[in-house]
């Protein structure tokens, strides 16, 4: 019956996963973000590619770029002699893991996991997933950040201002960073002012420079923009990322639903209301042909036959009682 599978349809969708809201898609290498402070133990992990033509894999920063630690697929390495008495890596299965101990504020960068491969004629090398780390020390005045503490309603904006102190001839790179409840980057605006949005964040976030000072509006916030943002940057001849230690803490009320969770559930919606009809379309197809099946011709039963056969045999051989013989 259609209804069956109508209902067949039913169950299956009660199985279907929620989808999550909209916070972007991955990207093909994801960026890592960690926050701690001066003292503690940090580990970055980067994958080994494992091909033939493999030659080693490197851990470099990208803010006056240096060779951290080299590792080559002999198992001979590299440690950079600053940090040679504060690094170990250990080999874990596909992935190199780099642990670095007793951070300091200096060691607050981005972190680039690379891969050197053999081709016929030249070196290529590929690069793997970003690690930006941060590490919160002495305040050091550097880079001011405003508000401490928000707390506003869903649906509603709320403007962060970072503050990078230099020379007036200095360029500045500035970071917004969330660090705590889902570490991710959030915005990165380069010293000729290109930005970069990151997909928590898309079409919902805006910003003006200000001389020394980047205000960033997030817009139609949701529950789960809740989190510490912290302001990062760079000054120039720096060798490390300058952050602020206390950053600002944002809290999201509970309220009317943002825009962000309302596509979030219209999407959620269409996949069911298509997946509803394509599951009835197909029930309805199986039962059609089942159908078809039953009002076709079936072969003839041969022990019915072979019966009737016998039966009309006996009956023409049996002399009826009551005939007259002529």
């Amino acid at each position: 019956m259609p209804w069956i599978c109508l209902l067949t349809a039913l169950l299956f969708l009660l199985h279907l996963p929620c989808f999550p809201g909209q916070n972007g898609g991955e990207n093909e290498e994801s960026t890592d973000i960690i926050s701690v402070h001066e003292g503690e133990t940090i580990s970055i992990t980067c994958s080994i590619k494992g091909s033939e033509n493999e030659v080693g894999t490197y851990l470099t920063t990208s803010i006056q770029p240096v060779n951290v630690v080299y590792v080559s697929k002999q198992n001979t390495s590299y440690i950079l002699p600053a940090l040679a008495n504060r690094t170990k890596y250990s080999k874990e299965g596909s992935n190199l893991r780099i642990t670095l101990h007793n951070v300091q504020e200096s060691d607050s960068n981005i972190y680039q996991c690379s891969t050197y491969v053999k081709t016929k004629s030249y070196h290529k090398k590929l690069f793997g997933k970003t690690t930006i780390v941060v590490v919160k020390g002495k305040p050091s005045g550097i880079v001011e950040q405003a508000p401490l503490y928000v707390n506003p309603q869903q649906g509603q904006s709320v403007s962060i201002t970072c503050a990078l102190k230099a020379s007036r001839e200095d360029e500045r790179i500035y970071y917004l960073l969330k660090t705590h409840v889902q570490p991710e980057p959030v915005l990165y605006v380069s010293s000729q002012n290109t930005s970069t949005v990151f997909p928590a964040f898309a079409n919902r976030l805006e910003y003006s420079k200000e001389g020394e000072k980047i205000v960033i509006t997030l817009h139609n916030l949701c529950r789960n923009d809740s989190d510490i943002y912290v302001c990062a940057g760079v000054v120039k001849n720096s060798s490390f990322l300058s952050v602020n230690r206390s950053g600002t803490m944002m809290l999201i009320k509970e309220g009317e639903q943002a825009d962000c969770e309302k596509c979030s559930w219209l999407i959620y919606v269409l996949i069911t209301m298509v997946t509803l009809l394509f599951s009835v379309l197909m029930c309805c197809t199986l039962y059609r042909v089942d159908v078809k099946k039953y009002f076709q011709n079936n072969p003839p039963n041969t022990v019915y036959e072979d019966m009737s056969y016998s039966v009309r045999q006996h009956t023409s051989r049996t002399t009826n009682a009551y005939s007259i013989d002529n």
